[in-house]
């Protein structure tokens, strides 16, 4: 049995793995984050890694699991240590992250938490919770009653820190949402808001909105759950046990809106970008990123493929989501000034190509019904506007219909048996206007012309 990973064995790791290249010891926490899982420690972490690399001081992360214990459990015995290996085809690369100086579990131990929230020198709140941990409600209201019957949702914690802050006459904090949520930073500052609200805080609530930041972010990464064999694999690299490891693909990507409070590490040192506006790079993978993953997803597995990597890599398929993202998609918005969609396309290829991290197509297909409306019918409904066809996309779509008209237990969708009922009903001269019509199952800003339905009609039948 090897020695486990922690400040002590890390001197005889070998010499192919990265080390911090910064003292630890000398690194205040800066940076409190909430929901410790490895998205966080595979993305965030190691940004801010770099930049205290790249020189700057007292940015260390005290992370805390909101409710499980087994992050925490990881990461205390090995002192906040733990490895990123990336893989890709070309082979892999492991690096030791030392960002992470201090763990706790906020259900066990609140009033840790709320020490650190309330520390003078903690000047940032990173959150990685999913989008269920902010409470929302379908019309996009923040759930009230839900999330005080919880009683440890992020609202109470970070909602204590505003009170303790304003009465110790200590620094606004600014609070970065890390989620896959739409204009994330907005939802976040909503539901402080309130919660202050329902507290009766109103001094607290007014300082919050005054002095306070929530900026908007998009990140992308894909982070695998790390199996026992990757472990065994990691172990065998290190010559020692990494119970925290963490396995993830090269590419990266945060973009963040540049609003902050009280200053921030130098996340771009990572390659990072800060902006304006976050929306367009929303849109740009939301299309392009998502659409084209349903597009192989939808595609590919009626060819007989079981991950990305293959389904990419077929010729009959590969024009398809070539010209879906760099010809439909990336011209159905306004991109930023200076955002390379071209490059961002030959990205993504290059990510999906990768053998070394494989992505089930049967789990991207689940609940589409959820999902073609803002990877598909958007960009539909921006050419529509302008006359144009998108036949990359309708054929994308045709496949998608084609897939739900029997439904799938390998991929659900919470509308499976509406879809089902809805099909055998229409059949293929009536399911695109029932879907897609003016009061159509799934209506949308897009509305099929008569050569789309007839497209798509031909893509149905064939």
């Amino acid at each position: 049995m090897t020695d486990r990973l922690n400040e002590r064995s890390a001197a005889a790791l070998p010499g192919g793995v990265a080390r911090p290249a910064y003292d630890r010891a000398g690194q205040r926490i800066g940076i409190v984050h909430l929901g410790l899982g490895a998205f966080h420690r595979a993305h965030q972490a190691v940004y801010t890694d770099d930049a205290m690399a790249a020189g700057d001081r007292d940015w260390a992360i005290a992370g805390a699991s909101l409710r499980s214990a087994g992050v925490c459990d990881a990461l205390a015995p090995q002192d906040g240590l733990y490895t990123v290996t990336e893989r890709s085809a070309e082979g892999e690369a492991t690096r030791l992250i030392g960002a992470v100086r201090a763990v706790t579990v906020a259900a066990q131990n609140p009033d840790r938490l709320a020490a650190l929230l309330a520390s003078a020198d903690t000047r940032l709140v990173t959150l990685t919770v999913t989008e269920k941990g902010y409470w929302r409600r379908p019309d996009g209201t923040t759930d009230l009653p839900g999330l005080v019957a919880d009683g440890n949702s992020i609202y109470h914690h970070l909602a204590t820190a505003v009170t303790a802050r304003r009465r110790a006459g200590l620094s606004p904090l600014s609070l970065v949402s890390c989620d896959n949520l739409p204009d994330n930073g907005r939802v976040l500052r909503a539901g402080v808001t309130a919660f202050l609200d329902h507290l009766g805080h109103a001094q607290d609530r007014d300082w919050f909105e005054r002095t306070w930041r929530c900026p908007n972010t998009m990140v992308d990464r894909i982070v695998p759950a790390v199996t026992e064999a990757d472990r065994a694999r990691v172990a065998a690299t290190l010559g020692l046990t990494d119970a925290a490891a963490v396995i993830t693909e090269p590419y990266r990507q945060w973009v963040i809106e540049d609003d902050f409070a009280e200053g921030r590490p130098r996340w771009q040192m990572g390659g990072a970008q800060f902006v304006s506006d976050v929306a367009p790079y929303e849109t740009a993978k939301l299309r392009m990123l998502n659409g084209a993953h349903s597009a192989l997803a939808y595609l590919g597995l009626e060819r007989g493929h079981d991950f990305v990597h293959q389904a990419v890599a077929d010729p009959v398929i590969r024009p398809v989501v070539e010209t879906l993202m760099r010809q439909e998609a990336a011209t159905s918005f306004t991109p930023a000034p200076g955002q390379a969609l071209d490059a961002y396309a030959d990205a993504l290829l290059r990510r999906f190509a990768n053998p070394a991290l494989p992505h089930r197509l049967a789990q991207i297909a689940s609940d589409g019904s959820q999902k073609v409306g803002p990877r598909w019918l958007a960009s539909l409904a921006a050419h529509g506007r302008r006359g144009e066809t998108a036949p990359a996309t309708l054929t994308a779509l045709g496949a998608w219909l084609r897939f739900i008209r029997t439904g799938s237990a390998a991929s659900p969708d919470p509308m499976a048996e509406a879809l089902v009922a809805l099909w055998q009903e229409a059949g293929t001269a009536g399911i695109v206007d029932r879907l897609f019509g003016h009061d159509g199952l799934m209506a949308h800003d897009w509305q099929p012309t008569a050569g789309q339905r007839a497209v798509l009609q031909d893509r149905v039948a064939s």
